[in-house]
């Protein structure tokens, strides 16, 4: 039976060092990945070195950095650099997130994200090995070639020694091409939302169709998701699922434009179709709560793992047979470390 490891991210309301001094005692109830968002808010990177300073064994995942706002050479520095203050515990999460935040926040076009996500890969794993940093395709050159008036440039390793000649690299990933290049590059996949009883339908092809193209060199694939955590009888547990509902409906809703968001297009594959076009025209029309309450109840429940005890270890085995290596948790709870550590226990 696959051994499931347990993650999650970091949650955090206009204060993210209240948040990450919380991830001390989640660490200590056993906890062994916490993630670290950006989207368009604070960076990643410094709360991550934050995190590294507060904890000693708990591994710190960027989740994620998006390979379009910071060089390769960047990316680089900031794995090798998180790497070090945390003596070895760095995730380097990647994804190409979307227009609008490329586009609308960092002012780039939002141009070959598979093959950009491919290169970055290629030349972050070149760099911690401390090989001089050469590459030579459609998004990156290095160094840049004399024949465009340039040339001044040569080859450069990492002037610094890294704690490990890797870190692990996930990507974040929902279409066929995208999960196809994960499964055959990455060290891990990150799909959001994710439906464990539709996964097989939705990726397994794709999932397939990677696999039968990744090196040897390589640790099989890992996977995390997951979502609320909250273990207890009756409807008032149940009603916790209500407070997933927001998340769901600013994703399939209002993460992107008509006809170019990656959360609906997932809803549509999931078979919501018309859920997914009546919570998209709600939520752009700017009636969030109707579009929330169009979110299925089927995928809160099956996203999430909000129940009685049996029914969470249900949830847990499916989130497993699916998959799924580290099992995303975010604890509904008066007591988040010690739900953490009664799962952590099950999980053995």
């Amino acid at each position: 039976m696959r051994h499931v490891k347990l993650s999650t991210m970091l949650m955090y309301d206009g204060n993210p060092r209240a948040a990450a001094d919380q991830v001390t005692d989640l660490e200590r109830a056993g906890l062994d990945l916490v993630w670290v968002a950006e989207a368009y808010g604070f960076d990643s990177p410094t709360l991550m070195g934050y995190l590294a300073a507060k904890t000693e064994t708990v591994q710190i995942g960027a989740g994620i950095l998006n390979v379009f706002s910071r060089t390769p050479g960047a990316l680089l520095q900031t794995a090798a650099g998180l790497d070090n203050v945390s003596a070895g515990r760095a995730v380097l999460g990647l994804g190409a997130s979307g227009p609008q935040v490329i586009e609308g926040f960092h002012g780039l076009p939002y141009e070959r994200p598979l093959g950009r996500t491919r290169e970055v890969i290629d030349i972050v794993r070149q760099g911690m090995r401390r090989e001089p940093l050469e590459h030579s395709g459609r998004s990156f050159t290095l160094p840049l070639p004399e024949d465009q008036g340039l040339g001044l440039g040569k080859p450069l390793k990492l002037l610094t020694r890294p704690e490990r000649a890797s870190v692990p690299i996930w990507v974040a990933a929902l279409g066929e091409a995208n999960v196809a290049m994960t499964a055959e590059l990455a060290d891990g996949w990150i799909p959001h939302l994710f439906h464990p009883e539709k996964a097989a339908s939705v990726w397994g092809d794709a999932l397939a169709k990677g696999r039968a193209k990744r090196s040897p060199d390589l640790e099989p694939l890992q996977a995390t998701a997951g979502g609320m955590l909250a273990i207890g009888e009756g409807e008032e547990t149940k009603a916790l699922l209500d407070f997933a509902r927001p998340l769901y409906a600013l994703y399939v809703g209002g993460m992107g434009a008509r006809g170019k968001n990656f959360y609906n297009d997932l809803a549509c594959h999931y078979g919501y179709e018309q859920e997914a076009k009546e919570i998209q025209d709600l939520y752009l029309s700017g009636k969030k709560r109707e579009a929330e309450a169009l979110v299925p109840r089927e995928w809160l429940e099956a996203g999430n793992l909000v129940g009685p005890e049996s029914y969470v270890k249900e949830r847990i085995e499916a989130f497993r047979e699916a998959g799924i290596t580290h099992l995303q948790v975010m604890p509904a709870s008066d007591d988040p470390a010690a739900t953490v550590a009664q799962v952590k226990e099950w999980l053995g």
